[in-house]
């Protein structure tokens, strides 16, 4: 047999195949590894935009160590005055918000069913005085034995248990201050029904007032009876309440670890009243002068609190400049730079290390930065940065 003759044709195709994808394979590949050549070459030539944020200047101010807590007013004797009996109103004797004093009659009931019963158990009892003064007569002279006097004893005796109880079941029909205060709102009139319970008015003492208010637990030692703070509240955004710390309760509360404390004020005008809030300013130890910034300008992380300062971008060194109202045409970068806070007053944190006085930090537009971000300053609109800020409606 004869070997059959391979074609040649063939065999040019396949190599010619192997050839092409092989070459195809190169291309894809060199043109991927240009491409990323190219973008790393343009990543690195484009200049990042500048972000535009707000600054400020760490200054150095006199810094006062204090206690902040939101209060509750409470009056130092306060009740509703309610009925303990049933009956109807006949007379009333104050007027809503009438300031009144201890002992003053409030409201008298009708009460003359009462009066008719004590009579008739006071001429019981009378009876029965007499009864036992003539029997220790007759015993005297042994006319009746020791049982009947025993008897007679004790017949006088819940006669005049009898009488006591009427009397005070007719006492409770007339209802008077436990305590001078000023009344509340009332709608009770003459000729309506009460039961027992039903709220008759308020009765508030308000001068004095407490404060009630609750502070973490390590300032416990900051906490001294006839310790003076300040009370600032809403109603009277442009006065100052002074007052001295009355009691600091010797339980702490296991859930929030907080102390409770009580302050009094003296509040002769009545302008606090009962149920209103306030803020709580107690100041303790010495004057220290401190770097402050405003809040917005830290930023809290796992790692802990920092701040961008703000540099110059050719040199890298801090940039000092001023809180200005035009953007900056210096190049300015930011580096981000880890502080050490203490202390928070109003909207003003204090920097305990980590940060220079005078150096120029961001305190809006932190989202968009990290280090070498470079920057452009607008002061138009700055964050507050006030130590004892009110609520502002606009």
């Amino acid at each position: 047999m004869t070997e059959p003759t391979k074609n040649p044709s063939f065999k040019k195709r396949l190599i010619l195949m192997v050839a092409l994808v092989a070459l195809l394979l190169g291309a894809l590949v060199g043109f991927n590894i240009f491409k990323g050549m190219a973008i790393k070459k343009y990543m690195a030539s484009a200049v990042q935009p500048p972000q535009t944020v707000t600054t400020t200047v760490a200054a150095v101010q006199d810094w006062n160590a204090e206690l902040q807590a939101v209060a509750t007013l409470r009056a130092v004797r306060g009740v509703d005055i309610s009925s303990e009996v049933v009956g109807m109103v006949r007379e009333l004797h104050f007027h809503s918000g009438q300031a009144v004093k201890a002992g003053q009659v409030l409201v008298v009931m009708n009460d003359d069913a009462e009066r008719a019963q004590l009579k008739t158990l006071q001429v019981a009892a009378q009876l029965a005085h007499i009864t036992l003064e003539r029997d220790r007569a007759q015993y005297a002279a042994q006319a009746i034995s020791r049982a009947q006097l025993d008897q007679d004893e004790t017949d006088m005796q819940a006669k005049e248990a009898q009488v006591a109880q009427q009397a005070a079941s007719l006492a409770k029909k007339t209802l008077s201050a436990p305590f001078e205060g000023r009344v509340g709102i009332t709608t009770i009139n003459p000729g309506q029904y009460l039961n027992p319970g039903d709220k008759i008015v308020t009765l508030q003492k308000i001068t004095p007032i407490l404060v009630d208010f609750h502070v973490p637990q390590q300032e416990l030692n900051h906490l001294k009876v006839g310790r003076k703070l300040s009370l600032n509240t809403d109603a009277w955004p442009n006065k100052v309440f002074t007052g001295v710390i009355s009691a600091v309760n010797p339980l702490v509360d296991a859930n929030t670890r907080n102390i409770a404390v009580e302050a009094r004020l003296e509040n002769p005008k009545q302008e606090l009243l009962p149920g209103m809030f306030g803020r709580i300013r107690l100041v303790y130890g010495e004057k220290q002068t401190l770097i402050t910034l405003p809040q917005s300008a830290i930023t809290f992380n796992p790692y802990g609190a920092t701040v961008f300062v703000v540099k110059d971008g050719a040199s890298g060194a801090t940039k000092p400049g001023t809180a200005t109202d035009k953007p900056a045409t210096a190049p300015m970068v930011v580096q981000q730079v880890f502080i050490t806070t203490g202390a928070t007053r109003g909207d003003q944190v204090a920097v305990i290390s980590g940060l220079e006085a005078g150096s120029t930090v961001v305190t809006s537009g932190q989202m968009k930065l990290k280090t070498g971000t470079p920057i452009v300053v607008n002061n138009q609109t700055m964050p507050s940065s006030d130590a004892a800020p009110t609520p502002q409606e606009k």
